[in-house]
């Protein structure tokens, strides 16, 4: 198997691993307040995001960039908090370009959060190569496909709720992001730092 091959299963597998809920939760909170229809919106935000998860994984694997991992995984939840009360506040009429524009810049930000969040793991996996790039690279586009598939299922899940069950958007929207802030404020309280 190629080292392309090699990094872009690792990087499908973190993220489709249950054991990387905090991610998964942080993309499924993303996707709650579009509709099927703004799919495309939604995966150039799942985009911005790994562009930002992207710049703090290589920084971080260089070690150019570094945090204590208490506070980075206190940081994790902490974003899942804000993207579900921003969604709670926020109805789909509201989202113009400008807000679309504030939205990729939040994914953006909180993308290099999330990124220093499996800096240990990579850094340990790249610890034999010669060269970060490729591995770096294929790692991403791994997780990229893996964050598109939990797109896929999300919407698809919300098609099923809003178009067989009939529940309105903003309410699967409030289930959605009440039940992922919920969890994000267990794992804040699992994760504080002092």
């Amino acid at each position: 198997m190629s080292t392309f091959e090699t990094y872009l299963r690792l990087g499908f597998a973190h993220i489709a691993n249950l054991n990387a809920y905090d991610h998964i939760i942080f993309i499924v909170a993303l996707c709650a307040v579009y509709q099927l229809m703004q799919w495309k919106n939604v995966l150039v935000l799942v985009t911005a995001f790994t562009i930002g998860h992207s710049l703090t994984l290589a920084l971080a694997t260089l070690q150019i960039v570094t945090l204590p991992t208490n506070i980075i995984e206190f940081l994790i939840p902490l974003t899942i908090f804000f993207t579900a009360l921003y969604n709670i506040f926020e109805t789909e009429a509201h989202l113009d370009r400008r807000k679309m524009r504030i939205n990729y810049g939040l994914a953006l930000f909180f993308g290099l959060i999330h990124g220093l969040g499996f800096s240990n793991y990579l850094r340990m996996l790249l610890g034999s190569e010669e060269s970060i790039l490729l591995p770096l690279f294929s790692f991403n586009i791994g997780l990229e496909i893996g964050q598109f598939i939990i797109v896929f299922l999300t919407m698809s899940a919300a098609f099923v709720a809003m178009y067989i069950f009939h529940a309105k958007h903003r309410e699967w929207n409030l289930f959605i992001s009440g039940a992922a802030a919920g969890i994000s404020l267990i794992l804040m309280n699992n994760a504080k730092f002092w």
